[in-house]
């Protein structure tokens, strides 16, 4: 038979399990974290959302969309995300796990197998942005962990933050193969930057948003 004090008791816990998801949610310093945060599985959901996040580059390699003045893929944008949602560590080790897949000769890359597979492929114009890829993992990651992703305008800025480390190593390594007397610039940035201004709005979008959504769903 329910009785007053049972109702009274079944409430309390149900208040107890929402506010822990709301606690859960806002303690979080990542989207990974905060989706993952009650299971008890975490090595096998971290290494399943490393090996989620490499497919994902993959699929985001081979498709290019076009724009002005240089097609559009959206490599960068998923290398930012990974780190966003996932975190520096979490975010690298899938970025990693993406690149180690190249240099064992999967065509992973854009342009492959058509352009080279492998270290060969690694070892060409786009070596440096590859390398690049790591440190924007975590650059984005970093920057998540500190409240970057919650909000529009500090999403976006962090997009951007993280998508100009790629061109460190991307532009140090083109000049060192090419020779800095060569446009360097005009090949490896300035066709780059509107795409790169577009992937950072789109951030700005998506990962506030889900935040916002998944708080939602906790009743915060």
């Amino acid at each position: 038979m329910l009785t007053f004090s049972t109702l009274l008791q079944t409430c309390h816990s149900g208040y107890r399990r929402a506010s822990i998801s709301i606690s859960n949610v806002e303690s979080a310093l990542t989207l990974y974290a905060a989706l993952t945060a009650s299971r008890p599985e975490k090595i096998a959901m971290a290494a399943l959302a490393a090996v989620a996040g490499s497919i994902l580059m993959t699929l985001s390699a081979k498709i290019a969309i076009p724009f002005y003045p240089v097609p559009l893929t959206m490599t960068t944008f998923v290398v930012i995300g990974l780190g966003l949602a996932l975190g520096p560590r979490l975010g690298v080790a899938a970025v990693a796990l993406y690149l180690m897949q190249g240099a064992l000769g999967l065509p992973v890359f854009a342009g492959t197998p058509e352009k080279g597979i492998g270290l060969a492929y690694m070892a060409g114009p786009t070596g440096g942005y590859l390398v690049g890829y790591l440190l924007a993992a975590f650059a984005a990651g970093f920057l998540a962990e500190r409240g970057a992703d919650r909000s529009v305008v500090t999403a976006f800025l962090a997009a951007l933050v993280a998508g100009a480390v790629i061109y460190v190593p991307g532009l140090l390594y083109l000049g060192a193969l090419f020779g800095w007397d060569q446009p360097i610039l005009a090949w490896g940035l300035y066709p780059f930057i509107l795409g790169d201004l577009t992937k950072a709005a789109l951030a700005a979008l998506v990962f506030p948003a889900t935040w916002a959504m998944i708080a939602g769903k906790r009743g915060f």
